[in-house]
């Protein structure tokens, strides 16, 4: 794991009690971090983790002196805070997702304001331009392609104009920023029902509750030829680290390399399950851009690495959890026949 920049600067995490948030935070404390606040709107018994050893503080981080209370004395600020999901989600809620712009905007200004000698901000693969997206066989997306600007509505938008802003931060207040655009994170310990749950964690718990079930087919979103790369949220971390240790100041991709498609990623997990099932293909659910895939040659050259777990490691990791919180008996099967 990459070590912090400073292992006695008090790190802020907002979002932390979300997905990649708390892999993230346990990943500082694994690098190093000795003092961590861990901010996120969520009630902290709702969290996905909560590591020992660390202040936790809940907030709605949308009013600016909340970001001005949680900032004071950080060095270091990493903002994962937004309100955001998977297809299904971000489709139907754009002004919700929207809104996250206020976070964006009062962090910034309060890491300003505090000395904050730097600042990550989690971007999207949903910047990216949707004209060069609409053929599953997608040409893999470099940083320039985000512009001309086409981004997904609402939350791409968001996510896009934030970018800038980071980038305008640094050039006209000489705020530290380091901004990554993530593509489609998995894991353990992640949303996998509700309806913000991302594909890798729906398509698992489909599986999982056939096994369990006893049913004998699974819904595919789409005719499942649509097509994503994803990355483990192990890799997720040990990039936003070196990245935020970077001296690079740009957007940089932080994603898989490795494009397959809806059909194939149930492949994949159907062979973990020892299962096969009947697809039943809905074609009028949310399916998102035809194909998007990251290219990784700037993260290569100039971090010198790129995401090191395969598709099937990471799969088995997650359908295996995802099985046991099925398995466990606090969820009524009968709910998913």
């Amino acid at each position: 794991m990459t070590e912090v920049l400073d292992p006695g600067g008090l790190v802020v995490v907002a979002g932390a009690g979300g997905f990649i948030g708390g892999h993230l935070v346990a990943g500082l404390q694994a690098a190093g971090a000795r003092r961590i606040r861990a901010v996120d709107s969520k009630p902290i018994g709702q969290w996905h983790q909560r590591p020992p050893e660390v202040e936790y503080v809940q907030a709605d981080l949308r009013p600016a002196d909340a970001c001005y209370r949680v900032t004071e004395g950080a060095s270091y600020v990493f903002n994962l805070a937004a309100d955001m999901g998977g297809m299904g989600f971000i489709e139907t809620h754009k002004a919700d997702c929207m809104l996250s712009v206020l976070i964006s905007t009062h962090l910034l200004l309060a890491a300003r304001d505090q000395g904050v000698k730097r600042f990550f901000y989690s971007s999207s693969a949903c910047v990216y331009n949707a004209s060069k997206q609409t053929d599953a066989a997608v040409k893999p997306l470099r940083e320039e392609d985000a512009y001309p600007a086409m981004p997904e509505d609402g939350y791409g938008w968001e996510k896009l104009f934030t970018e800038r802003m980071c980038q305008h931060f640094t050039d006209e207040f000489g705020l530290q920023t380091r901004v990554a655009r993530y593509h489609n994170v998995y894991g353990p310990l992640g949303t996998w029902d509700g309806g913000r749950e991302k594909a890798p964690a729906a398509i698992c718990r489909k599986v999982a509750q056939a096994k369990l079930g006893g049913l004998k087919e699974i819904e595919i979103w789409g005719d499942g030829e649509q097509t994503r790369s994803f990355m483990f949220v192990d890799d997720c971390v040990e990039g936003t680290l070196r990245i935020m240790s970077s001296d690079f100041a740009d957007p940089i991709n932080l994603g898989s390399d490795r494009l397959v498609s809806i059909n194939q990623l149930v492949d994949i997990v159907e062979e973990i399950a020892g299962t096969k099932l009947k697809r039943v293909h809905n074609l009028a659910a949310p399916k998102g851009v035809r194909g998007r895939n990251s290219d990784n040659t700037l993260i290569a050259k100039r971090l010198d690495w790129e995401p090191q777990v395969t598709l099937e490691e990471g799969l088995q990791k997650t359908y295996s959890w995802i099985y046991d919180q099925l398995a466990s008996g606090s969820h009524d099967l009968s709910a998913y026949r």
